[in-house]
């Protein structure tokens, strides 16, 4: 009679860190193409709008696997959505070191886009799931940190290897396919922590699962969730080519410096109030991003490139603590069964702001020129970040009124409870 041995599976708390990597890897993947852009445009010979759509169809991808695969993991498990997303994600790479054309490069996009959003809502909830109960803020800290570092190493990495490194357009899709193959190879070690439940199929079909209860502080967040990832699609797609025609900066590494001020103040500013109130930080963040983008309209009037770079640091510090404000307010007001929903609504949302507004730059840069569309591009995200500014003080007077009013009434903010889970390890 044969017996089934079965893997060892890792600790709990080493693997909250280890899927906090894998996601870091993956947006580390995402950003690693924007410093080769001038690369292949300078080769294969497309325009701004191309350059744009191949930017953008990663995120609609990404956005396609969130709204189909995003609340999956909540029925199948974690273990096998991520498993087959790294699957993919070795495709994808594959894709990237043998492209010869735009075309193979669209569809080397199109299949990181779908990895990607395909494994965020089994990562982001895993973590979640894995944070250890006497910790409820360390779990939506690293949801919002991990994309951020990994989208500043990514740009920053590939801006030197581009640079400085032999083999530019393949090296370091090379180095990411060993790392996610390793990765894919450990899927297995993990332990499982969303147990089997009916429905799989139903949560395929779009839509976005935000509970009842959650609506209106989502729908006050969203508008300011969209801004801020815009500025992000904005310097990732175009942000090379504003720093050489505006700025008068040249070199592949610049375009990666862009990314890496932006998302790297993103995650010391998201280390740095981690703490703090959630509510808090995400308005000051919000506030913050509304001042650094402002400076870098002044700079780009001058020109200046320091101007520039600070106002992209400001910013970006606003995108960090604003993404992570929200993700501590209100990621933890979900219950276990609704956690992936819920977190891949959230990043419909970003990545929504993340491609479209990119696309339609792209569009407008043929037509009117690029310092104007980025002027016209970037006050638009100003007023959007003032309106979700307004509606998260509105809302905060109506909270604190019906507190008073009723005094057993009390607003989730400040310290949010863990989740209801199980006893879990660390994030």
């Amino acid at each position: 009679m044969s017996r089934t041995r079965q893997l060892p599976e890792l600790s709990r708390g080493f693997t909250f860190w280890l899927i906090a990597t894998v996601q870091a890897l993956l947006l580390f993947a995402s950003s690693a193409p924007s410093p080769l852009y001038g690369v292949y445009q300078a080769e294969w010979g497309f325009s701004a709008i191309m350059l744009t759509a191949v930017f953008a169809m990663y995120a609609i991808a990404l956005l396609v696997a969130l709204l189909v695969v995003g609340g999956f993991s909540d029925h199948v498990g974690r273990r096998k959505v991520l498993g087959a997303a790294l699957v993919v994600e070795v495709v994808s790479m594959l894709l990237f070191i043998t492209a010869d054309g735009v075309g193979p490069l669209l569809a080397a996009r199109v299949v990181q886009g779908l990895a990607t959003g395909a494994a965020t809502g089994a990562t982001s909830s895993a973590m979640l799931d894995l944070q250890p109960p006497d910790r409820p803020r360390i779990g939506p800290l690293v949801n919002s940190l991990a994309p951020v570092v990994g989208l500043a190493l990514g740009g920053l990495g590939s801006g030197l290897l581009v640079e400085y490194a032999p083999a530019p357009k393949t090296l370091v899709y090379a180095l990411l396919l060993v790392a996610f193959v390793l990765s894919a190879l450990i899927v297995p070690l993990l332990p499982e922590t969303s147990p089997k439940r009916p429905g799989a199929a139903a949560s395929l079909v779009p839509r976005m699962a935000v509970p009842r209860r959650i609506r209106p502080l989502f729908l006050t967040v969203a508008p300011c969730l969209f801004a801020v990832w815009a500025v992000g699609g904005l310097y990732m797609s175009l942000g090379p080519s504003i720093a050489a025609r505006t700025l008068h900066l040249g070199g592949h590494l610049v375009g990666g410096l862009v990314i890496f001020a932006q998302t790297g103040a993103g995650a010391l500013g998201s280390l740095l109030r981690r703490n703090h109130p959630p509510r808090r930080t995400m308005t000051l963040g919000f506030v913050a991003f509304l001042i650094g983008v402002g400076t870098t309209l002044g700079a780009l009037a001058v020109p200046s490139p320091a101007l520039f770079f600070t106002g992209i640091v400001i910013a970006g510090y606003g995108f960090g603590t604003g993404f992570l404000g929200a993700f501590q307010t209100i990621a933890p007001l979900a219950g276990p069964d609704e956690r992936a929903g819920l977190v891949a609504s959230m990043y419909v949302v970003c990545y929504l702001g993340f491609s479209v507004p990119a696309v339609i730059a792209g569009l407008a840069v043929q037509r009117f020129g690029l310092g104007p569309t980025t002027t016209v591009y970037s006050v638009s995200v100003m007023v959007l970040a003032v309106v979700a500014c307004a509606g998260l003080l509105a809302q905060e007077r109506r909270e604190k009124r019906a507190a008073a009013e009723v005094p057993h009434l009390r607003t989730p903010d400040p310290q949010p409870a863990p989740p209801a889970v199980p006893a879990a390890d660390h994030r």
